[in-house]
């Protein structure tokens, strides 16, 4: 039986050991942590590595690792860590929090590049592409970067957490496009819940160039609950936290699903963020079947990258790899998460041919759904409880998606 719920005492055990034997005293310490499309009590977080720091470094900061996510606003961050705008000024009031602005020349610098030979070796030869590394600037002004967040399977990397928290939570434009482009050329369905990538790789070589020392609070979580918290280096904390999630993220299923209604929860707010729910689901979808992303709150497709998917639109991978000059122009991340989307297919003779269906039952209008090339169902004709208990039919409902793996039993 898995480890239940990390007790308040106990997170601040582990803590102050990591604490200690890091030597933070005396550091300027700046605390990497996730927006709020990343599930976990950073509220706990933040009020123990206040309590374990806030009066022993010389300066405590956060920076929201947006990747490329809208920034949050004053209210969003104080709702993350817990707190109020009062209670900032009255208890915290040397912390500061920052967001990343991944397409800021002014907030980005240039910490190395990794060749085409290199990326070719990190990715079995799938990608031999030079690769500017660039990072939030912000890094340069502390002694110690402290990244804590939660592990997930991660349809891109294999499992979230650790230095993807840097790459491409904090990280320019370059490097964050080049490795989810190498994502979608494994496929989203081969390398979600997968340990040891040729993604990770290269995000652990890019990591390595950042010359500020690196620690890691790894979180599990589970319902809301942190039942694992692991620290270290970013590289061994990721994996141990990642062998734990592959206990409790993964569900296991004995047979495909004719139909799958995958139910975002609120914290997904467009498609670019509540497509999760088709990643985590793609592998239980039976051939021709179909997948429902059902989300009435979402409206629109992506709040940063919405213009450039609905030129595009979702596709499967060879619909870009056997038309590459045509789509030479659009940003590799771009066409990454079309991809995932779409999930797994075949481009041939000018004929798509997806695995699957894809149907967003949305606030996004229909014509716009048709016209990026997925079905469409009005939300109020979808009841989720018709949907509940009907596995021994072929059909699965999944009330909070988006974090849980599923996998059919080989």
């Amino acid at each position: 039986m898995e480890p239940t719920r990390l007790t308040h005492t106990q997170i601040t055990d582990i803590c102050t050991g990591a604490f200690s034997e890091w030597g933070l005293e005396g550091k300027r310490i700046l605390c990497i942590i996730p927006d709020n499309t990343r599930s976990g009590p950073v509220d706990v977080m933040f009020r123990v590595v206040c309590a374990l720091l806030a009066d022993t470094a010389v300066c405590l900061d956060f920076l929201i690792a947006l990747g490329t996510h809208p920034a949050m606003s004053d209210e969003a961050i104080y709702k993350r860590v817990g707190i109020t705008g009062e209670l900032h000024r009255q208890q915290y009031p040397s912390v500061r929090f920052f967001n990343h602005d991944w397409r800021n020349p002014a907030q980005l610098t240039t910490i190395g590049v990794i060749s085409a030979d290199e990326i070719g070796e990190l990715s079995g030869g799938l990608l031999r592409q030079e690769a500017e590394v660039t990072i939030n600037r912000m890094v340069f002004d502390y002694d110690r970067l402290l990244i804590i967040g939660p592990t997930f399977p991660h349809e891109v990397v294999g499992f979230s957490g650790g230095n993807k928290y840097l790459f491409p939570g904090i990280a320019g434009e370059e490097i964050i496009h080049l490795f989810h482009w190498l994502g979608a050329l494994i496929t989203s369905s081969a390398i979600i819940g997968v340990k040891d990538t040729p993604v990770r790789r290269v995000i652990d070589r890019a990591a390595s160039l950042v010359p500020v020392q690196r620690h890691c609070l790894s979180m599990v979580v589970r319902d809301k609950d942190l039942v694992g918290l692991y620290p270290g280096v970013p590289e061994r904390a990721s994996l141990e936290a990642a062998e734990h999630s592959a206990r409790v993220h993964i569900v296991y299923k004995d047979r495909p699903f004719r139909q799958v209604l995958s139910c975002a929860p609120a914290m997904y707010d467009d498609l670019w963020t509540g497509a999760k729910c088709m990643y985590k689901l793609e592998p239980v979808v039976a051939d021709g079947g179909e997948l429902i992303i059902y989300a009435p709150h979402i409206r629109e497709v992506s709040v940063t990258h919405g213009r450039e998917i609905e030129v595009i639109g979702y596709h499967v991978r060879d619909y870009f790899l056997k038309q590459a000059e045509r789509f030479a122009h659009v940003p590799g991340g771009v066409m990454a998460h079309s991809t995932h989307v779409r999930g797994l297919g075949s481009y041939d003779n000018g004929i798509e041919t997806p695995r699957i269906r894809v149907t967003l039952a949305t606030g996004i209008p229909e014509d716009v759904c048709r016209a990026i090339n997925l079905g469409y169902r009005d939300p109020v004709s979808i009841d989720p409880e018709s949907f509940k208990g009907r596995e021994d039919e072929g059909v699965l409902c999944v009330p909070k998606a988006g974090e849980m793996l599923y996998r059919l039993i080989r």
